[in-house]
């Protein structure tokens, strides 16, 4: 064998053995799939499910927005937080008090528990002045804090038949110059985008991604598990595999048509199987 031949050779081990040592994409569990149980169940469920690691959305639940409950909840199942889901949404809108109170409690609870990312949703339309200021604002909370704040992609609503914007600046945050975005397949499928196109557009600046599907008839945020709708679920996860992104893949489906805890669980397990399957390195 040639000095080339060998050096190719040696080269295409190399390669390989760092395909090999690649990380899996880790799959966490969002306690909004477990909705209206709690937290504790949500870190039940994922330990006997085998997920990677919960994210922890904030509601009026006490217990979700407390970080020394849920260190305790860590510390019992052994299972980290790997996101928290700011107090954003319209049913949350009385959690810690104004707009920006939220984004930095939920920045601070982030770093207090150990997790990376907080997800948080754009601006409703009618809070011009958080809206104004929205993108330097996230941002510098982000670096103040030391932690990633992924904007999410939403969708128009729809009144009456008519699609109306109800986010501002835009319900797409790939429009703008934010460091970090979460990107939500079931409302890329209610927005009519392409999951796939647009994670190619967002690039390395994709900092979290919620797994679940849409059917994308009608304006409609439907959860459902992935596979079960429209959207290129399978080969956006198959085109994450195989970037640079390092982090978390989230199952965010709704489990409120579930006839009992055995059909629930089926969901979530199929969702996880979905996820490892297409996230394999």
């Amino acid at each position: 064998m040639t000095e080339q031949n060998s050096a190719d050779l040696q080269a295409v081990e190399q390669s390989q053995a760092g395909e090999s040592t690649r990380q899996q994409v880790p799959v966490a569990l969002s306690t909004s799939c477990l909705f209206p149980l709690g937290v504790p169940e949500t870190f039940q469920t994922a330990l006997e499910l085998g997920y990677d690691s919960v994210e922890v959305m904030i509601t009026h639940n006490v217990l979700s927005q407390e970080p020394h409950d849920l260190l305790d909840l860590i510390q019992k199942y052994q299972l980290p937080i790997s996101a928290i889901h700011a107090p954003t949404l319209l049913l949350t809108q009385q959690v810690w008090g104004r707009a920006w109170n939220k984004m930095q409690m939920a920045a601070k609870m982030t770093k207090a528990v150990g997790a990376d990312v907080v997800v948080a949703h754009p601006p409703f339309r009618w809070q011009k002045t958080y809206a104004k200021n929205f993108v330097a604002g996230v941002r510098e909370i982000s670096q103040l804090e030391g932690v990633k704040i992924a904007v999410e992609n939403m969708y128009p609503w729809s009144v009456k038949g008519k699609a109306v914007e109800m986010y501002a600046p835009h319900w797409d945050p790939s429009k703008f110059d934010y460091d970090w975005m979460t990107w939500d397949f079931s409302h890329a499928a209610a927005a009519n985008d392409d999951s796939l196109e647009a994670v190619k557009r967002i690039g390395s600046r994709l900092g979290h991604v919620h797994l679940t599907d849409g059917s994308g008839d009608k304006v409609m945020d439907e959860h459902l598990v992935p596979g079960h709708g429209s959207q290129p679920v399978a080969e956006t996860l198959q085109y994450i595999a195989a970037s640079d992104f390092d982090g978390v893949v989230c199952a965010e489906i709704s489990t409120s048509k579930a006839k009992g805890t055995a059909a629930r669980d089926e969901m979530l397990a199929e969702t996880l199987a979905f996820a490892r399957k297409h996230l394999a390195r």
